[in-house]
């Protein structure tokens, strides 16, 4: 086995790749990528057993045929290191990958292709194209309300649903939810839903590019599968039932505000700095075109400041997570949010005032 290829070309793929890659594995092989060159094509795997990704580059010359398995964060490391026009020389040398270029000479240990793990395949039970973008702003707009190391561990992943030709991201941690909305071409006959799970979000939103591109998504019983350019990405499913999320969101909120985005994340910003470092408790009081917004710590310090809102009902004083407050308000890009509330007790409906097809759910606290 032996290929050519230019830093430029090799470095996009190779750390793509290799962000697969769990730096503490069980298996030493988990640690490697694949290299497959065959032709004027070289392909590179890497995976964790549950998110699986392979990427192809093509090559100025035809390679001498072969696979081997190489250190993945070791050949990233050389190759970031190298001048940006260095041309590499890889070949293998009995059991060892022998790199060149210039006078530079690295030699790597190597495992069998054969001890590479595939990631199983099941039948497909749906095929959609969505463009880039589509797929990038329904994961911007919910995965940071994804749960991390919960032990429902259905909640540690994203709820992909679709149902009346549109396309549905889902996420909550419990506290918040976030639920995005896209039209895609698909029957409106055709329901379903899958939980991604959190790594397998966010190694697919890293693939993503700017622009209206189309990809292909390949959904099974057990996988989804992305068609992105030069790359295929695989990740298991998670097996579980997500909560109804229909039944989370308020729909008796009688009490709106509407307010200026960014002049409310900063208030909240500042008021934050006095807040229980643990609980991150503010508390919220309006009344008739104002908001006021209070904190206070176990020092016995204290913050508050009145923000002008349009608001017009009765008095409401409310405790919130003013971190789960602040994410919502830096994801919205509308100019004016509106908060929907029944009572002190019940959940709060955060949307844009220019409906971009996302809703956020933040749940109160007992101040």
């Amino acid at each position: 086995m032996r290929f050519v290829i230019s830093r430029e070309a090799l470095i996009k793929p190779l750390q793509l790749v290799a962000g697969v890659v769990e730096r503490r594995q069980t298996l030493p092989v988990l640690s490697n990528i694949l290299l497959v060159a065959e032709g004027d094509q070289l392909s590179l795997t890497g995976t964790d057993l549950e998110v699986e990704l392979v990427g192809r580059v093509t090559l100025d010359e035809p390679a001498e045929a072969g696979s081997i398995t190489v250190p993945a964060r070791k050949l990233m490391d050389i190759c970031k290191s190298l001048p940006d026009e260095a041309r590499i020389e890889l070949a293998l040398s009995g059991q060892k990958m022998v790199i060149k270029t210039g006078r530079s000479r690295f030699t790597l240990s190597t495992l069998p292709a054969a001890e590479f793990p595939n990631v199983e395949d099941g039948p497909e039970t749906l095929d959609l194209t969505i463009s880039q973008n589509q797929l990038r702003k329904l994961i911007d707009k919910t995965g940071f309300s994804m749960a991390q190391q919960d032990v429902r561990y259905y909640l540690n992943g994203m709820l992909l649903e679709i149902a009346n030709g549109q396309l549905r991201s889902v996420s909550t941690d419990g506290h918040r939810l976030a639920t995005c909305v896209s039209d895609v071409e698909v029957d409106e006959s055709v329901q379903h839903q899958i939980i991604v799970p959190r790594k397998g979000i966010l190694e697919l939103a890293r693939l993503l590019q700017q622009g209206d591109e189309p990809l292909r998504l390949v959904i099974g019983a057990t996988h989804i599968r992305a068609h992105v350019g030069d790359f295929i990405f695989t990740s298991k499913l998670v097996d579980g039932k997500f909560p109804d999320y229909q039944r989370v969101i308020p729909r008796n909120g009688d009490k709106i505000m509407l307010g200026d985005r960014q002049e409310l994340r900063q208030v909240f910003s500042r008021i934050a700095i006095l807040s229980n470092e643990k609980y991150r408790g503010v508390r919220l009081s309006l009344s008739d075109g104002y908001l006021q917004v209070m904190a206070n710590n176990p020092e016995q310090e204290e913050a508050e400041e009145t923000v002008a809102v349009d608001y017009q009902g009765d008095s409401l004083e409310i405790g919130f997570n003013v971190n789960y407050l602040l994410d919502v308000l830096s994801i919205i890009n509308s100019d004016v949010v509106r908060f929907t509330v029944a009572d002190p007790n019940s959940s709060a409906l955060v949307e844009s005032f220019d409906e971009d097809g996302s809703v956020y759910v933040v749940m109160p606290m007992r101040m």
